[in-house]
């Protein structure tokens, strides 16, 4: 998995590619943690476009960045999903308390 990062104000931009798996998952949340300190963000935007596969591990990275961001006020978007990663994130229940898009064309489920 490859990862990025660009600020914006008061959000912090997260891009990946590739799969998010217990391989990877570490060293991403790692260097999440310090990037959404350096940047006192209140809106952390994920760009799935890229990302093929999530994970439970993927899965308990959001959650821990959704306790994060809840706890300064700030809230947590992604976009860009393709159907098989937006139908674990609907299933995952994290759709409650995280704004996803929903992927374009045909329905989901």
């Amino acid at each position: 998995m490859d990862y990025w990062f660009k600020t914006d104000k008061s959000r912090l931009y997260v891009v990946m590619a590739g799969e998010i798996d217990m391989l990877e998952v570490d060293s991403w949340r790692r260097e999440l943690d310090k990037q959404i300190e350096k940047s006192a963000c209140r809106q952390l935007v994920f760009d799935f476009s890229r990302v093929t596969f999530i994970d439970s591990s993927g899965l308990g990275v959001l959650l821990g960045r959704y306790k994060k961001m809840l706890q300064r006020g700030g809230e947590i978007y992604i976009s860009g999903a393709n159907r098989d990663v937006y139908k674990i994130l609907l299933m995952s229940g994290l759709a409650r308390i995280m704004y996803i898009e929903e992927p374009k064309g045909k329905e989901v489920l």
